[in-house]
C-alpha cells in the first residue's frame, strides 16, 4: 500500500522537476523551431537575392523533413543509450551550425543540401525529448508536462516572429544581408544553448542532486511500475515497435497533425504581410505573434483539464477539429483581423492536439521499444511536413484559387480528427497505468 509520505514525496519531485527541466527543455525547443521555421520569414527576400522560384521554395522548405525522418530512430535509440545529456548537447550544436550556415545559399541546389542537412543534425531532438520526459513523469502528470514542454512552439513563434522580423532590418551590416544575419543570429544562439545543456540536464531521476533520497525511490519506483504494467501489453524491443500495427496508426494520425502545422507556419507570414505593405518585418512579426499567443492560453487550460479527467483523445479530436476549421476559414478572411481571428483558431487547435496526442503512445510504449516507437511517429508523422507545402502548391496550381491549398490542409486536419477519435480506448487513457499502481 501506497503510504502518504511516498505520496507527498512523489509529489514533491514531479514538481521540483517540473521547475527545474521544463523552462530549460522549451527554451531548447523554442530555438529549434525558430531554426526550422525561420526559412518562413527570410522567403521573399531570399528568393530575390537568389532567384528561387515558388516551387524551388517549397521544394527546399520541405526537404528538410526529409533528412530528418531518416535519422529519427537512430537518434533516439542513441540517446537511450548514451543518455540525454550528451546527445540533446550534440544535435543543437551540429544543428546550430549547419542552421548558421544557410547564410551561404546562393543556389537552388545549396538550398536543398543545406535544408537536408539542418533535417539530419536536428533528428531525434524532438523524440529525443518525449522520450526524455517519459523518464521522469508519471502518466498522471505527462500531459501537463507535455502541454508545457509544448508552450516552446507557440513561444518559438511568439518571440521569433519579432526576432526574425528586427533581423530582417538589418540589411547590408558588415556586408551581409538581412536574411543572412536570420540565419547567423539563430543558429548560433542554438548551439551554444546545446553547449549549455550538456552541464544543465540530468539524465535520470536517481542522478538528480535537486531531489532528496525519498523523492528519488518514489519516482523511480511509480515510472518502474507504470514501466512494467505497460510491458505487458506493448511491444518488446525496438524491432517489435516498428512493426506494430498501432505504432503505425500513431504515425498516419501524427501524419495529419503535422501537415497541418506547418501548412500554416511556412505561409502565415506571407498572409499576414498581404494585408499590409507586402513586406515581411517587424509589424508583421507583431501581428503573428497574437495566434501563438492564444495557443499558449489554450494549450494550457486543455491539457490540464485533460490530465484531471482522463479525457485526453476526447479532447484531442475537438482540438484538431478547431484547427481544420481555423485553416479553412484563413483562406476565406476579407480583412486582417478576419484572418487573425482565424489563425487564432488553427494555431490553438493544432498546438493543443499535439501533447494530447503524445499522451496516447507513450502510456502504450516503455524501455528500447519507446525510444524506436516514439522516433518512428515523429520521423514518418513528420513527413506531413514535406508534404504540407508541396501539396498547397498543388491544390493552388491545379484547381488556379489560392484558397485551394488551405481548404486541402484543412480537410486532411478533418481526417486527422477522425482517426484520432477511432484510436484503440485502451491504449488512449495515460492515465491507466497510474490506477492500476494505485490499486496495488
Amino acid at each position: 500500500m501506497t503510504t502518504r509520505t511516498s505520496v507527498e514525496a512523489l509529489t514533491s519531485a514531479i514538481s521540483k522537476s517540473r521547475v527545474r527541466l521544463l523552462p530549460f527543455l522549451i527554451l531548447m525547443y523554442v530555438l529549434a523551431f525558430i531554426d526550422r521555421a525561420n526559412v518562413g520569414y527570410a522567403r521573399s527576400y531570399l528568393q530575390a537575392d537568389t532567384g528561387l522560384s515558388d516551387a524551388a521554395f517549397a521544394f527546399g522548405a520541405s526537404i528538410f523533413f526529409v533528412g530528418y525522418a531518416f535519422f529519427e530512430v537512430p537518434s533516439n535509440l542513441m540517446l537511450h543509450r548514451l543518455g540525454a545529456k550528451v546527445w540533446l548537447c550534440r544535435i543543437m550544436v551540429t544543428w546550430g551550425l549547419v542552421s548558421a550556415a544557410m547564410m551561404f545559399v546562393d543556389t537552388a541546389m545549396t538550398f536543398y543540401v543545406l535544408r537536408f542537412l539542418l533535417g539530419v543534425a536536428e533528428a531525434g531532438f524532438f523524440p529525443g525529448i518525449i522520450l526524455y520526459l517519459t523518464y521522469w513523469f508519471p502518466a498522471q502528470s505527462r500531459g501537463q508536462a507535455l502541454g508545457m514542454f509544448y508552450f516552446g512552439l507557440p513561444l518559438a513563434l511568439v518571440l521569433g516572429g519579432p526576432l526574425s522580423g528586427w533581423l530582417l532590418e538589418y540589411h547590408g551590416v558588415f556586408g551581409l544581408t538581412n536574411w543572412q544575419w536570420l540565419f547567423v543570429v539563430e543558429g548560433l544562439l542554438a548551439s551554444v544553448i546545446g553547449v549549455v545543456a550538456y552541464f544543465y540536464l540530468v539524465n535520470r531521476p536517481r542522478d538528480a542532486r535537486w531531489l532528496s533520497d525519498a523523492e528519488k525511490s518514489a519516482l523511480e519506483a511509480r515510472l518502474a511500475a507504470e514501466d512494467a504494467q505497460k510491458q505487458e501489453h506493448s511491444p518488446h524491443g525496438f524491432l517489435s515497435a516498428l512493426r506494430s500495427g498501432r505504432v503505425l496508426r500513431f504515425c498516419l494520425v501524427y501524419f495529419t497533425i503535422q501537415m497541418s502545422v506547418y501548412g500554416v507556419v511556412f505561409y502565415l507570414p506571407t498572409r499576414i504581410a498581404s494585408f499590409l505593405d507586402g513586406a515581411v518585418g517587424l509589424n508583421v512579426g507583431l501581428i503573428t505573434a497574437v495566434p501563438w499567443l492564444c495557443a499558449l492560453i489554450v494549450t494550457r487550460l486543455v491539457t490540464l483539464y485533460a490530465d484531471r479527467t482522463g479525457l485526453h483523445r476526447q479532447l484531442a479530436v475537438c482540438m484538431l477539429g478547431m484547427a481544420a476549421c481555423g485553416i479553412a476559414a484563413s483562406a476565406l478572411g476579407g480583412s486582417l483581423v478576419l484572418v487573425v481571428i482565424a489563425f487564432c483558431f488553427a494555431a490553438a487547435g493544432f498546438v493543443a492536439v499535439q501533447p494530447l496526442f503524445w499522451t496516447i503512445p507513450t502510456s502504450y510504449l516503455s524501455g528500447a521499444a519507446a525510444a524506436s516507437g516514439i522516433a518512428l511517429i515523429n520521423s514518418l508523422g513528420n513527413l506531413g511536413g514535406f508534404v504540407a507545402p508541396n501539396l498547397k502548391t498543388f491544390m493552388e496550381s491545379q484547381f488556379g484559387d489560392p484558397r485551394a491549398g488551405m481548404f486541402a490542409l484543412a480537410v486532411v486536419a478533418v481526417v486527422g480528427a477522425l482517426m484520432i477519435h477511432r484510436l484503440n480506448r485502451q491504449s488512449s487513457n495515460p492515465t491507466a497505468p497510474l490506477k492500476a499502481a494505485r490499486a496495488n
